[in-house]
């Protein structure tokens, strides 16, 4: 297994493992936590009927999603185009970092302005290192 992969493998596992803050956190609001007729799943996530932890879960989540994609997208690219230098080993490495530092940050509110939004655009910038590492290897 190329390094790049390893990264991505523990990214997805990652992902796949951010739901559970915010389905434990759900559930254990308490009753009446939710108004009658709504489903926690499908409401917005309305401030007053969330602790605030348990929306950040959910955000962290959705955040790692929107990157992963695309990474896990370029890195199989470079993959099946054998592209693979040091630019991709550090970029997987480092994204797989940063995603687990903004999750943990988010959720336990740590990382607030402007370390959020700098984790995420730091993950951005290796996902662009990968697509660049590619073309200039096309």
């Amino acid at each position: 297994m190329t390094p790049e992969l390893w990264w991505m493998t523990w990214t997805a596992i990652l992902a796949g493992s951010l739901w559970v803050p915010y389905i434990v956190g759900v559930n254990t609001a308490g009753p009446n936590t939710w108004p009658e007729g709504t489903d926690p799943f499908v409401t917005p996530m309305d401030p007053n009927l969330q602790r605030p932890w348990v929306r950040r879960a959910f955000r962290a989540h959705l955040n790692l999603i929107e990157q992963f994609l695309p990474m896990l997208a370029l890195v199989l690219i470079a993959h099946a185009a054998g592209v693979a230098n040091t630019v991709t080993i550090w970029a997987t490495g480092l994204f797989f970092g940063l995603r687990l530092l903004h999750a943990v940050g988010m959720i336990t509110g740590v990382a607030r302005m402007p370390a959020r939004p700098l984790i995420f655009v730091a993950g951005w910038l290796c996902i662009l290192a990968v697509a660049g590492a590619i073309l200039m290897g096309a």
